[in-house]
């Protein structure tokens, strides 16, 4: 990854901003921009260069991932350190904005850091200038992305071997999750969703000791986290002997999502995928049973920029990558979820996941 240019191009946009500085606590933003992998740490990007700052337990680590910024060990409270520093700098700094995560620093933390600064230095919100740049994918993201997806997708073989009538939600997800580790996965990208029976119909319904019962849904929703790069899937199966309305609704969602799949395209706006997946729907009688909106970027994060749903204006480009999971949720009764990842390509996209969307009885 080119650290240097990312900060580069974030100084660049410093200016318009009407900042002198941007001080940067999100960890995936810190990653994105220096490769610092560590869970404690703050990255000052400036006009005269980068400071990052983190505590006595990353010494070692910081000094080798850190890149294009000087590494400030803090003997004490690593936001201290940080004010020591740029008071020490007063002449420099007399006058400076610095920008501010306001999404990502708490109350205490602004508060605790403007005690500490010296008078003229000013804390501001800033725009979202990080999250805005990790929208579009460089190629080595896309690479490590495709990775991620590819071995997230084994993991549903798993689940099928496992998941039969009697088992519990929890062992099916543990199956998956053990085999995630074998096959190299640093961690889960979310906790494991395995909803069986009624609790397919809840969006998120966790893995839980229910036993999987024949004549409902089970949706399994699952990603893995390789080499800090997310992946998200769901897949929809049923247990025991399908009826024609299981089908029929299985198959509608399956229409939408490929609706959805087929508007993705540079300039489009996240709105018009949205809406491609809910014409469909709709026209089915199934539109109020959709609850959620129909994807959402993902990266060094399961949840990013762009969120794909009405009312949102950011149109696509080449680079972004981003789910589309269009569903139908029957309160007490079943639900159905199909979740795809897609890379916006100059030409239209590419569907990265590679699990087939058949109708699937076990």
């Amino acid at each position: 990854m080119n650290f240097l240019a990312r900060q580069k191009k974030l100084r660049e946009q410093l200016a318009s901003a009407g900042l002198d500085a941007l001080l940067v606590s999100h960890l995936p933003n810190i990653r994105y921009l220096c490769g610092f992998t560590g869970s404690a740490g703050f990255l000052l990007v400036a006009d005269a260069g980068s400071v990052f700052f983190t505590d006595v337990r990353y010494d070692t680590q910081a000094r080798d991932e850190v890149k294009g910024a000087k590494v400030i060990i803090a003997r004490k409270a690593v936001l201290s350190a940080l004010g020591e520093w740029v008071d020490a700098r007063r002449k420099k700094s007399k006058g400076w904005t610095i920008g501010i995560e306001a999404e990502h620093l708490t109350v205490a933390e602004r508060k605790r850091l403007a005690d500490l600064l010296a008078s003229g230095v000013r804390l501001r919100n800033a725009p979202a200038l990080v999250e805005r740049a990790r929208m579009v994918k460089e190629d080595a993201e896309l690479g490590l992305i495709r990775a991620a997806v590819q071995l997230g997708a084994t993991l549903f073989d798993r689940a099928l071997e496992v998941l039969r009538p009697g088992v519990k939600e929890s062992e099916v997800a543990a199956e998956m999750e053990y085999a995630a580790r074998r096959a190299g996965a640093e961690e889960m990208s979310f906790p494991t969703i395995v909803a069986s029976g009624a609790r397919s119909a809840l969006p998120h319904g966790r893995a839980t000791e229910q036993a999987i019962a024949p004549g409902g849904f089970v949706v399994c929703d699952f990603g893995v986290i390789l080499a800090g790069y997310c992946s998200d899937q769901t897949r929809t199966v049923w247990v025991g002997a399908a009826s024609k309305e299981a089908r029929d609704t299985y198959e509608r969602v399956r229409e939408a999502q490929q609706a959805a799949i087929a508007a993705v395209r540079p300039g489009i706006s996240v709105a018009e995928v949205d809406a491609a997946a809910r014409k469909v729907l709709c026209k089915a009688g199934l539109g109020r049973y959709f609850t959620h909106s129909t994807g959402h970027g993902v990266g060094l994060e399961i949840h990013e920029a762009p969120r794909v749903a009405a009312g949102h204006k950011e149109e696509l480009k080449p680079g972004m990558v981003i789910t589309i999971e269009p569903g139908v949720y029957f309160p007490g009764k079943w639900g159905v979820r199909i979740e795809d990842m897609v890379a916006v390509r100059d030409d239209g996209c590419e569907v990265l996941t590679p699990t087939s969307k058949d109708f699937l009885a076990v």
